[in-house]
């Protein structure tokens, strides 16, 4: 039986992610959150499910700081704002809509 395009992607990922894991090859992913934050835990959850296993978290309400140098460095004001290496991928509907076009991967594994 032909595999849809969503379960061949779903099939690529298992295989992209394996071969990311035994290549260590693992991207710098960088988020900006908050600890009540329903799209920071889904943003970390897709992560997660497409093979990032480290994810540094910059807790922007601990640390008036990091929210001022968020707001300096993506022009954005709402959690979660991510990076993947030195590439500003957005908020979670950003995320989502790259992993929906098939643009994550790739990302994750350049």
């Amino acid at each position: 039986m032909p595999l849809h395009s969503e379960d061949r992607y779903i099939h690529k990922t298992a295989t992209l992610n394996k071969t990311a894991t035994l290549n260590n090859i693992m991207p710098t992913v960088t988020m900006y959150c908050t600890a009540v934050c329903p799209y920071c835990s889904r943003a970390e959850m897709l992560l997660k499910q497409r093979g990032v296993s480290n994810i540094n978290k910059i807790r922007i309400d601990q640390d008036p700081a990091q929210r001022a140098a968020m707001m300096e460095r993506t022009g954005r004001r709402t959690v979660p704002q991510i990076y993947i290496n030195d590439t500003h991928v957005g908020g979670f509907d950003e995320l989502w809509a790259l992993d929906r076009a098939q643009g994550l991967l790739p990302l994750l594994n350049s």
